[in-house]
C-alpha cells in the first residue's frame, strides 16, 4: 500500500518563499504597467464634453479658467478637483465631473440663475434663486431689471423668501418694488420704484404679509381722500400698533387707526 509522505519543512518553506516572491514580482509588474499607463501619452485626456446650463459660460471662459488646473491623464486626474476648477469659474454653481471612456471628460454644468443684486448700493453681488450669494458679471445679466436686496450675508435666503412674498403685493397698486432689505434692527424695509420707503416692521413671513396686505388694501382710499393715487406715497410706516403712518407727495405727514381707515 502506497504511503505519502509528508514534505520536509525545509522544502515546505521554499515553496513558501517562492510562492510569495512570484506574487510580490506579479504585483510589481501590475503596479509598473499601471504607472506605465497612468503617465503615458496615449492616455491623455482628448476633450471635455460640456452640457447643462452653459447660458453664461463658452469654451474660452473654460479654457481660461479650468485648463491650467487639470493635471494627469484620463486616469489619474483628480476628479473632485476638476469639479472645484469647474465651479470656480464665473456663473458656475455646480459641476459634474465623470470620465468618459476611452479618454474624455464629461461635465455637466449648473449655472447660478439671478434674482437680485445683493449688497448695500454700488455692490456688484448678485443672488440667485436659490438665495446663494455669489459674483460674476453683473453686465451679463439679463436686460430685466433686478431689484437689489440687502441684509446679513447668512440670511440671504431669509431675505429672499420675503421679498418673493411680500413684493408681488404692491404689483396689485402698479407699485413695484425696487430695494428690499434686512435692517440692523431686524426690521424689514421696501423702496419702491418710485422712490417711496415702506417700513415694514418685524415678524415672520405670514406677519409681515398679513399687516402689509392690510395697508395695501386701504392706501388707495386713504390716497383718494386727499387727492392723491398710491403712487403718491412717499413713505409708510408700518410698525405703529394698529395703524400706519403715511407721507403724500404735497399732504402732511398722517397716522390713522386701521378701524378709521377701514371704513
Amino acid at each position: 500500500m502506497n504511503q505519502t509522505l509528508a514534505a520536509p519543512l525545509d522544502i515546505k518553506l521554499m515553496n513558501a518563499t517562492a510562492s510569495a516572491l512570484f506574487l510580490a514580482f506579479a504585483c510589481l509588474v501590475i503596479w509598473a504597467v499601471v504607472v506605465w499607463a497612468a503617465r503615458s501619452p496615449m492616455f491623455a485626456i482628448g476633450g471635455i464634453a460640456v452640457t447643462g446650463d452653459v447660458s453664461h459660460t463658452n469654451a474660452i471662459t473654460l479654457r481660461a479658467n479650468v485648463a491650467s488646473k487639470l493635471s494627469g491623464t484620463f486616469l489619474t486626474v483628480d476628479l473632485a478637483g476638476a469639479r472645484q476648477a469647474f465651479e470656480a469659474v464665473p456663473w458656475v454653481r455646480r459641476a459634474i465631473v465623470k470620465r468618459d471612456f476611452p479618454n474624455r471628460l464629461k461635465v455637466a454644468l449648473q449655472e447660478h440663475r439671478a434674482v437680485a443684486y445683493w449688497g448695500a448700493e454700488g455692490e456688484s453681488r448678485l443672488l440667485n434663486n436659490f438665495g446663494e450669494v455669489f459674483e460674476a458679471n453683473v453686465g451679463e445679466v439679463e436686460p430685466e431689471i433686478l431689484a437689489r436686496l440687502n441684509g446679513p450675508d447668512g440670511q440671504a435666503a431669509q431675505v429672499l423668501a420675503m421679498y418673493q412674498a411680500v413684493a408681488p403685493l404692491f404689483e396689485g397698486l402698479d407699485l413695484s418694488a425696487e430695494q428690499f432689505e434686512l435692517t440692523a434692527r431686524e426690521g424689514w424695509r421696501v423702496r419702491l420704484e418710485n422712490g417711496a420707503s415702506v417700513e415694514l416692521g418685524r415678524g415672520s413671513v405670514d406677519e409681515v404679509v398679513a399687516r402689509t396686505t392690510r395697508f395695501l388694501k386701504t392706501l388707495t382710499q386713504v390716497a383718494a381722500n386727499y387727492g392723491r393715487r398710491p403712487e403718491a406715497l412717499e413713505s409708510a410706516d408700518l410698525r405703529h400698533e394698529g395703524g400706519y403712518a403715511i407721507r403724500l407727495r404735497g399732504v402732511t405727514t398722517t397716522e390713522l387707526p386701521l378701524k378709521q381707515k377701514q371704513k
